[in-house]
């Protein structure tokens, strides 16, 4: 044998001694990653984490890739059928490597053709890595071959392991669509808006034929372009006898009829909850391990996070929001102050502006192009053309957008001119939390206003005012009254409507949101006690409230969801129930990671909630400040609640439940500045009543949803006699109007306790002004007037502390 052909040989053999040996190193992954054999036969592809609402409606998805899985059994046939005709034809032969089809590779590449040889098999290894690693096709010649020696050990170890079908699945779940979109169903989903089971086979065909291009056939880019793919893949589908020649030429002839419906998180159902969860998930995937010891990943582990959201309250809320939103911001922006901008002049407003430019992406992506200050103010002051929100729908929120020209300036100015909202619904006994809306738009609008904002909560606060009177012995007939009252170095003169003078009953005075009464009772029992019990028996989550005497009218900031939170107490019998929206946490394979149950904490008496609850009924009866919600509304059966408005008109409030449902509305700017000049637009009633009674009125519509407005507030079984409401007075017609001014804490901030009713000596247990027969509970039913309970020494006597708290 000539030397040359023994060294031709030689390297023949070393090259095949090198080719083995790279393969068994990377078989016992010694080279590159090679997966575990538990890896392949539980492959851990990306997942998207799924939102799921209370009847298994998929709300959203946390992904960093959109995928979902799907079985085998779940898949048309006809995506089968023309994967299989398209993409690996001898599938059914090969052991995970077509070896006719890559040993004819070279002689392609001779011709000057390119041609595939991956079989669906090596093309499942190479998406397995990429799951795993993040690796992408090498477009490097030495690395693209190690790559493939990988694809090749992994395609055989998946072929040992995994069955054709479960092979031809994980594929399925496993690719790419484009528009980040990856995986059959999610693919079907996306672009044809059915289950991958029902695709037809144009469609299936159309969704094939992407898998050589997903943005280049790409049907709502490129639609001539994936008409011409789908056409090949039908006649490949034709060749292997997978359908006849005629049912290929009507598949052929048959338009690509898109129904695109992307997931969006700006999008969807309760958008703003939806991101609040988000950040909660992320701080419970830190806090938690994973069998391997890893946390949790949010946007690839597939967890199933299942949700307390009902689906139809959920837009039943949404388009109460929009309707009235829709027609309380035409009032708004018809003030002269807001119409003229001379708002902006306003030295709280010129002192933000520059701060708002600053926060907007046209002046943080203008710095980052190296803009000088003299370009910027230019470009925020030059006319452009723009998308604005813009109320047009109450049914169709992407219709609410507008093309205007407008400066970039001006397009704050009129942003943060839009009126913010913040709804929740719950039920108050089980605590879960049915709808929320923290907005009006998530799209232009990212503040959540239910749990993130804090904000001046005006006369909802006076409830519980009241009901510590209750509880230190007045009753709903003790009469009041509506005097002018000082406290310390400050007066209260009149209500906030101009009423002033006689007397009350503290029912009527709940009803119609006297400030005076208010002022009264707070002088009554000391601020401090009222703070304490407001801060250790409720106990507040979202803000301390301080004790100044203010926070008799409601100065104290708190979210939404705080003060729902305190108002089940209501409701549910005296029992304070902490709102839960997420009932269990599952991994990708159905396993229970987490549950929640609501955390429960009985605060007042049975009788002395049930009270209350009659009480706050007044505040929907004529002359109470929420009448409306009968007379306009049309709302029937037991409803209490309270109204409340802020100082100058700035929030505006209203809480209410039934015995069923518990929800609430905060409206108003972010900026104080920005509000209504008018109480009649501006108050409560007219605010945040408006989104409660129309959300109730589908609500109560939709028998599906069990809500009955003939149901009852159940009367506690130890209570010995019904509850008689006297609410005739002699105070000043005029005291129904709403409340709408309560200054704020720091108002007080430097009254020396002592100067405001906190009581320097022992009261009396009977003052020497108070009747003998006063009635100290409720069973003073035949009792209609009352003197008003002595001054400045009452002692407010603090329940009994629980062991437990």
């Amino acid at each position: 044998m000539k030397k040359s052909v023994k060294i031709l040989w030689y390297a023949f053999g070393a090259g095949v001694a090198v080719f083995l040996l790279l393969l068994l190193l990377i078989n016992l992954r010694l080279i590159g990653h090679m997966p575990s054999m538990e890896d392949l036969e539980n492959p851990r592809t990306s997942l998207a984490s799924e939102v799921i609402a209370e009847d298994g409606t998929l709300m959203g998805k946390y992904l960093s890739v959109d995928r979902s899985n799907v079985d085998y059994k779940d898949i048309s046939k006809n995506v089968i059928n023309a994967l299989l005709a398209t993409e690996d034809r001898n599938f059914y032969d090969h052991s995970g490597i077509d070896a006719k089809a890559t040993a004819a590779v070279p002689f392609y590449l001779l011709i000057g053709k390119k041609r595939g040889s991956s079989t669906i098999t090596q093309q499942l290894a190479l998406n397995l890595q990429q799951d795993s690693e993040g690796k992408t096709r090498s477009r490097n010649a030495f690395v693209r071959g190690f790559q493939k020696l990988t694809e090749w050990v992994i395609s055989i170890k998946l072929e040992r392991n995994l069955t054709k079908k479960e092979i031809i699945t994980l594929y399925l779940n496993t690719v790419p669509f484009g528009d980040n979109v990856y995986g059959i169903e999610n693919g079907s989903r996306t672009f044809f808006s059915k289950d991958p089971a029902r695709l037809s086979i144009e469609e299936a065909a159309t969704l094939v034929g992407m898998l050589k291009g997903s943005t280049q056939y790409n049907p709502r880019r490129n639609p001539q372009m994936a008409r011409d793919r789908r056409n090949t893949v039908i006649n490949n589908m034709v060749d292997e006898g997978y359908i006849t020649a005629a049912e290929g030429e009507a598949a052929k002839s048959r338009p690509i009829v898109l129904r695109y419906n992307k997931i969006d998180h700006n999008k969807g159902l309760a958008p703003y909850f939806r991101e609040v969860l988000r950040a909660e998930l992320k701080t419970w995937c830190k806090e938690h391990k994973k069998a391997d010891g890893t946390e949790y990943n949010l946007y690839r582990d597939g967890l199933k996070i299942y949700t307390t959201i009902n689906p139809r309250m959920q837009l039943y809320a949404e388009e109460a929001v929009a309707k009235h939103l829709k027609d309380l911001q035409k009032a708004f922006q018809q003030q002269a102050n807001i119409k003229t901008g001379k708002i902006w002049k306003d030295p709280l407003a010129l002192k933000d502006l520059p701060v708002f430019v600053r926060e907007s992406d046209r002046y943080r992506q203008m710095k980052e192009d190296e803009a000088t200050d003299k370009e910027i103010e230019t470009a925020f002051n030059t006319p452009t053309k723009m998308q604005v929100f813009a109320w047009k729908s109450f049914t169709e929120p992407d219709l609410n957008v507008t093309d205007t020209v407008m400066t970039p300036l001006d397009s704050i100015k009129y942003s943060r001119a839009i009126l913010q909202t913040g709804f929740m619904a719950m039920d108050p006994e089980s605590g879960e939390v049915k709808a929320w809306v923290g907005g009006p738009d998530f799209r232009y609008f990212k503040n959540d206003h239910v749990s993130k904002t804090l904000r001046q909560v005006g006369s909802t606060f006076k409830p519980f005012l009241y009901c510590f009177a209750l509880m230190n012995g007045f009753n709903p007939n003790t009469m009041l009254p509506n005097e002018p009252i000082t406290i310390g170095n400050w007066t209260l003169t009149t209500n906030s409507e101009g009423s002033v003078g006689g007397s009350i009953s503290m029912a009527g005075a709940l009803a119609k949101s006297l400030n005076l009464v208010s002022a009264y009772l707070i002088k009554q029992f000391g601020a401090k006690a009222f703070a304490n019990f407001a801060n250790t028996k409720i106990g507040f989550q979202s803000n301390k409230i301080e004790p100044y005497p203010s926070i008799a009218l409601g100065t104290s900031t708190l979210s939404l969801f705080d003060m729902l939170r305190a108002y089940t107490m209501f409701p549910a019998r005296g029992v304070i129930t902490t709102p839960i929206y997420v009932t269990r946490i599952e991994d990708r394979n159905g396993n229970i990671l987490e549950t929640n149950v609501p955390e429960k904490k009985e605060v007042i008496s049975e009788i002395d909630a049930y009270t209350m609850v009659k009480m706050m009924e007044g505040v929907t009866t004529t002359g109470g400040t929420g009448a409306r919600l009968r007379f306009r509304y049309n709302i029937p059966g037991e409803v209490a609640g309270k109204t409340g408005t802020t100082n100058s008109n700035t929030d505006g409030w209203f809480i209410g439940y039934t015995p069923q449902l518990l929800a609430g509305a905060w409206v108003g700017c972010d900026n104080n500045y920005l509000r209504f000049n008018s109480t009649a637009l501006g108050q409560g009633a007219n605010t945040g009543l408006p989104i409660w009674a129309l959300f109730m009125q589908k609500v109560y519509a939709d028998k599906t949803l069990g809500i009955d407005p003939n149901s009852k507030f159940p009367i506690p079984a130890n209570m010995q006699n019904d509850l008689y409401f006297n609410y005739d007075s002699n105070v000043q017609p005029g005291a129904e109007a709403e409340d709408y001014g309560n200054g704020a804490a720091s108002d007080y901030e430097t009254i020396d306790l002592r100067d405001y009713g906190e009581p320097t000596e022992p009261a009396k247990e009977t003052p020497k002004d108070q009747p003998k027969d006063q009635p100290k509970d409720n069973k003073d039913k035949e009792k209609k007037k009352d003197e008003p309970v002595p001054g400045n020494n009452a002692k407010a006597v603090m329940p009994a502390k629980p062991k437990n708290n």
